[in-house]
């Protein structure tokens, strides 16, 4: 039936102890894999719930607050603590910056804020020479 094992009875317990060692590993890996899986299930049911608002923090000592966020924003950064909706407004009405990403004032309703808040557009330098449109205004 079987013609390609051996036909030495020691040479057959020893491929019965090295094939039972392989099904011990395999099983080991399986059991392994499935403690995995559950764990990883377990924590996709029990992971809380990401916060509604996020604070973005400086560096430094005391971290002040350097802009608002939406608690899933992907432009928020490493440093930051979540705030509830009426601390968040706050900060916003306080001249915080809001995040031009997820634009935590507009999901707020501060649109008009923001644009105030922030620091004023730069306006262009001037340099010391006229350009030549002016030079023939300034000749006239």
């Amino acid at each position: 039936m079987f013609d390609d094992l051996p036909s030495d009875l020691d040479q057959l317990r020893t491929l019965r102890i090295w094939h039972a060692l392989w099904v011990q590993r395999i099983d080991a890996k399986a059991a392994a894999i499935r403690q995995r899986q559950a764990e990883e299930e377990y924590g996709r049911r029990n992971r809380p719930a990401p916060p509604e608002w996020i604070v973005e923090l400086g560096i430094g000592a005391g971290r002040p607050p350097l802009q608002v966020h939406a608690g899933d924003c992907h432009m928020a950064g490493k440093r930051h603590r979540p705030v509830d909706r009426d601390e968040a407004r706050r900060l916003l009405t306080q001249g915080l910056k809001a995040c031009i990403h997820c634009q935590p004032d507009v999901l707020l309703h501060i649109i008009d804020l923001s644009r105030t808040a922030g620091p004023r557009p730069r306006t262009p330098k001037r340099s010391g020479r006229a350009t030549p449109g002016l030079r023939q205004a300034r000749a006239a």
